[in-house]
């Protein structure tokens, strides 16, 4: 009895732990696996995003997370966004992932490499409500390899 109520104060606290480090920024920040690292184009990456307040200035960051047997120094895709009062409209991004020598730029972990990168900062959406959100990769290679997720985050600027 002694050691069910050890580990149920340690699972309590941790849990009040990982609570307490929540990022209050943060409106959502989610990532997608991509099946077997390969990126087709018909396979969008979708989010819908409650904005709560359209007073406020958002960033909006691209998320992604290639191996090292990435074969390129960029990432092209074309981000499609729509919501209320706001049509659907498309703009092609170009996301740098290595320096001209060939170093990965992203944070490495093993031989994974995690980027996010900013797209739109100080953004104001026109109204509240769900905005839809689609992540399509824009490369000469279909499937793209080597991605092995890619997400979106949006946050409250300051």
């Amino acid at each position: 009895m002694n050691l069910r109520r050890s580990l149920l104060s340690v699972l309590f606290i941790t849990g009040l732990a990982i609570a307490g480090c929540t990022d209050s920024k943060a409106v959502m920040d989610n990532n997608t696996e991509i099946a077997s690292q390969n990126w087709s184009y018909g396979k969008k990456v979708v989010y819908d995003v409650v904005i709560d307040n359209p007073d406020v200035a958002y960033n909006l960051y691209f998320n992604t997370r290639v191996t090292a047997s990435y074969r390129y120094a960029n990432m092209f895709v074309i981000i499609y966004q729509n919501g209320p009062q706001l049509p659907k409209k498309g703009i092609r991004y170009e996301f740098k992932l290595a320096s001209p020598t060939g170093e990965w730029l992203g944070k490495g972990s093993g031989s994974m490499y995690s980027y996010q990168v900013p797209f739109q900062k100080g953004v104001r959406f026109p109204a509240k409500g769900t905005y839809h959100f689609e992540i399509e990769q824009n490369m000469r290679d279909n499937p793209l390899k080597a991605v092995n997720d890619v997400g979106l985050r949006v946050e409250r600027a300051e």
